[in-house]
C-alpha cells in the first residue's frame, strides 16, 4: 500500500498522491495521463493535478489498481470497485491493455487480443483476479505470445488459469520456463491467417514482435512511441546488441501497421500505414547514423 507519510512533495494538493516507491514505469501516466505526469526533478511519476470530474476520478483509480508497486494511494474509495473491473481497457478493434503492470516485468504493458481464433495474450499482466475473471469473461486465453524474457512476470499463473499454449522464442531461455511453443531461427513465422511472431534481435537475443492484421505491431521493449508522435529505441536498454537491433528495426519495413504498442513506453498510432512506415524509416536512419543513445 501507498505511504501517506512518503507522499513525494511534487504531488499537486489533494486526495491522490504517488509515494517514494515508485520506479517511473509510467504504467500511471499511461492510463490517465490527465492526472499523472514524469516530474523531471525527481525522475519519478507525480499527481500533476487532481481528477477534476468522475471519469478522471475513475482513470486514476484504474491507475492505482495497475501500479505495479502499490506507489498510488488515496483517500477517495469510491471508484476502487469500478476500477477493478475496468481493465483490460479497450484500445481498438478487439484490442485491450491490460494494466494491472507486475513489479516483475518492471511495471511492462501487456494486452489482450480478442478474436475468433483464439483469444492472444501478449505479454503477462499481474495476476490480479479481477483481471483474470474480465479476461475469462471475454472468452479466455488461447495464446500467451511472450515478446522476450523480460516480460514473462507470471505467465505460469495465466497459462494455469486457462490452459493456453505459451509462445515464445527459444533464444531467450523458453524451454526452461515450460513453454509449450518454442520458436527458433530468424525466419518469421505465421501462427494463424492474421497473427505472424517476427523475431527482432537487439533488445535480447529472442526478442520479437506479433503483427496482427496487418495493424496492430505488439513491440516488447524493440521500439516504442514517443509524445511527439515519432518512434524511438535506445541503445542503453540493447541488453544483447545495438548493432542487430538497428539490423531487426529495418526488418519492419518489411511489414504493414499502423499502430506500435510496446511493453515500456507509449503506443503510438499513426494515420495511416504510410504514415507509420515513415516514421520506422526516420528510426531506422538514426539508428544507423549513431543518433541514437
Amino acid at each position: 500500500m501507498a505511504r501517506a507519510s512518503a507522499r513525494l512533495v511534487r504531488n499537486a494538493p489533494g486526495d491522490f498522491y504517488v509515494d517514494d516507491s515508485c520506479i517511473d514505469c509510467a504504467m500511471c501516466r499511461l492510463l490517465a495521463p490527465a492526472v499523472f505526469r514524469r516530474d523531471d526533478g525527481v525522475g519519478l511519476s507525480v499527481v500533476g493535478r487532481q481528477p477534476r470530474a468522475d471519469g478522471e476520478r475513475l482513470r486514476a483509480s484504474m491507475a492505482l489498481v495497475s501500479c505495479p508497486t502499490s506507489s498510488i494511494g488515496t483517500a477517495d474509495k469510491g471508484f476502487a470497485r469500478a476500477a477493478a473491473h475496468a481493465l483490460p481497457d479497450p484500445v481498438e478493434e478487439g484490442v485491450f491493455f491490460c494494466g494491472y503492470a507486475s513489479e516483475k516485468s518492471y511495471g511492462a504493458s501487456s494486452y489482450l487480443v480478442v478474436r475468433d481464433g483464439g483469444n492472444v495474450l501478449v505479454d503477462s499482466p499481474r495476476a490480479a483476479a479481477p483481471l483474470m475473471d474480465r479476461i475469462g469473461e471475454l472468452g479466455g486465453v488461447r495464446f500467451m505470445f511472450l515478446s522476450h524474457k523480460d516480460d514473462v512476470a507470471d505467465h505460469a499463473k495465466y497459462a494455469a488459469r486457462f490452459g493456453c499454449d505459451r509462445i515464445m522464442h527459444g533464444d531467450d531461455g523458453a524451454a526452461r520456463l515450460g513453454v509449450e511453443h518454442v520458436l527458433e531461427g530468424h525466419a518469421e513465422v505465421r501462427l494463424g491467417v492474421d497473427l505472424v511472431a517476427i523475431p527482432l534481435p537487439g533488445h535480447t537475443r529472442g526478442s520479437m514482435a506479433l503483427l496482427y492484421r496487418d495493424r496492430f505491431l505488439f513491440t516488447g521493449d524493440h521500439v516504442w512511441g514517443e509524445d511527439d508522435g515519432t518512434l524511438e529505441a535506445s541503445r542503453s536498454v540493447a541488453w544483447y546488441s545495438w548493432a542487430k537491433q538497428a539490423e531487426s528495426m529495418a526488418r519492419l519495413l518489411d511489414y504493414t501497421f499502423e499502430w506500435v504498442l510496446p511493453g515500456h513506453g507509449s503506443p503510438l498510432r499513426a494515420d495511416s500505414p504510410q504514415q507509420m512506415r515513415a516514421k520506422v524509416e526516420a528510426l531506422v536512419d538514426r539508428m544507423r547514423d549513431g543518433r541514437r543513445a
